[in-house]
This record gives C-alpha cells, structure tokens and sequence, in this order.
C-alpha cells in the first residue's frame, strides 16, 4: 500500500504558531475536500496541541461529518513536563518506532498528514539525538514557521540551512504575523526572505501555503 503525503512542520523557535498555523491549514484542506489530519510525534507539558490537532483533524470533511480522532491517534507520546525530552526529570528513552508507527497508520488512512514538532528544528530527544534525526529518517519535506518580528531573518537561514544538511526537501515557509505589521522589521521580513536565491516559497499567506500543499498532495497521487 502507498503511503499519503507527509509534511513535517517546524518552528524557528518555541512559541512561533506551529499549531495554530497547522490546526487552521487542516481545516481550510478539510473544508476544501482534503483528508488531511494532523499529527504531533512529541509534546512537552501536556496534552493542548494534541488535542487542538485532534479537533482539527475531525472537521467536517467538505460538508461530511466524520468520526473524531482520539488524541491518542495523532500525539502518541507525551512528556509532563514543558521542556525538551533530554532535559526532562521524568526522562525515558524515546524509540523512533513509537513515532514512525503511529505516522504509517495515519499515512495508510488519510490522504495527507501535517506533522507538528515541538519547539525548533533542533528539539533535543537525548544526549545525542534530536526531534531532526527522526525527520530524516522518515525523508519528511519541511514546511518552516516564522514568527514576523525582529530576529526572524537569521533564524529562518540557520533552519533552512540545517535542513539542507539534512538532506531534506524544503516545501515551503511561512510568515507568521499575528498581528499587523507595527515596525520596520515586521514589514520587510518577507521581501528579504523572497528575495533570497535559496529560499524556496515563502508565503504570508494562510491560503497560498494550502494550496500549495493541495497542489503537492495532486502531484503525488497522479
């Protein structure tokens, strides 16, 4: 059996949007006939993204009712405590396959999977590995968030340039602005990003980042 389509959506730090840019993108590909559901391999400090994502993922499916998701199909591991798995008092070793088995279900049943990490590219699991590895090893095209403030401009060149070492697809990024532009910064971060000759889609646009995944998605199943 073929597996769907899977993106990986990272942050260039904690506290970017991941997942409300991720819950409202399943909603839009849901409302426009998409059978796309989220998924959340770690999360730290509880259970709110897994469960915003598991809500997401039961959206009407253009005008069908669907069963709803249990948050344990979509955030199989959870951590207590708000802070990354290596550094966490209540640490147990992390086996990748807890993570890849639940993403292949998901993959068999559905025709799209967006894959939220938790905190930056770099989110440390261990003493040597980190969230990224694990991305690797699944070959996950990467959709990076930015949150449009001062700052932004150097930490979306280190991700990208991190996930270029990883060998890894860039599928797009995204200029997260949650409130109107108020600075100079803020209004130029996404012309300079464009401008950029490595720099892939760059999108500060919900819509335009949907359809590119959508156009994506078709381009797989022809």
């Amino acid at each position: 059996m073929s597996l769907a389509p899977a993106f990986f959506i990272t942050g260039t730090d904690t506290g970017v949007g991941k997942t409300w840019v991720t819950t409202q993108l399943i909603r839009m590909l849901r409302e426009s006939g998409l059978d796309v559901v989220g998924m959340k391999p770690i999360e730290c400090g509880g259970w709110e993204d897994g469960e915003a994502l598991a809500e997401a993922s039961s959206h009407q499916l253009a005008g069908r009712k669907v069963p709803k998701l249990k948050r344990e199909h979509i955030a199989p591991l959870g951590l207590p405590d708000p802070v990354a798995p290596a550094a966490a008092p209540s640490y147990e070793e992390i086996d990748f396959r807890s993570m890849s088995w639940p993403l292949k279900q998901l993959r068999e049943r559905h025709e799209c999977v967006l894959v939220e990490g938790a905190g930056g590219w770099f989110l440390p699991i261990d003493e040597e590995r980190t969230l990224a590895d694990w991305v690797k090893t699944e070959g996950l095209p990467v959709i990076t968030i930015v949150l449009n403030r001062l700052g932004a401009l150097s930490h979306t060149l280190l991700t990208w340039e991190a996930i270029k070492r990883a060998g890894l697809p860039r599928h797009a990024t995204f200029l997260n602005s949650p409130a109107p532009a108020s600075d100079l910064a803020a209004m130029t971060n996404l012309a300079v990003l464009e401008s950029r000759r490595d720099s892939g889609p760059v999108f500060g646009d919900l819509q335009e980042l949907a359809d590119s995944i959508k156009v994506s998605v078709a381009s797989a199943s022809a």
